[in-house]
């Protein structure tokens, strides 16, 4: 009964992680598309007004470097700093704390 209450919850986690793998997925594409309409804005509205001094390119450039750093965390393209290191190092310091309070008992 034990093992097959354990195995339910396994799999409850798993489906909240992937259920916040989605929702970080939909996140950064409706950043991305945002990305794109603003700018395409801020590019019509830069070359309307003012095409001699073009500074679309600033807003382009911060926020498309902030969209890069976006999808590499959501798609985990550096798996070592993603959410598994995150539960890892909650796992390990509460670990800690667990053996840090049987000493003193």
């Amino acid at each position: 009964m034990g093992v097959i209450m354990e195995m339910n919850l396994n799999e409850e986690d798993r489906y909240i992680q992937a259920k916040k793998k989605v929702e970080n997925i939909k996140g950064f594409y409706g950043n991305l598309v945002a990305f794109i309409l603003v700018n395409a804005i801020l590019i019509f509205i830069n070359l309307y007004t003012s095409p001699q001094y073009l500074w679309f390119f600033w807003p382009l450039l911060w926020w498309g470097i902030g969209v890069v750093f976006h999808g590499l965390k959501v798609f985990e393209v550096f798996p070592g700093i993603g959410k598994e290191w995150e539960e890892r190092k909650i796992k390990e310091f509460m670990e800690k704390e667990k053996q840090n309070k049987n000493k003193w008992k």
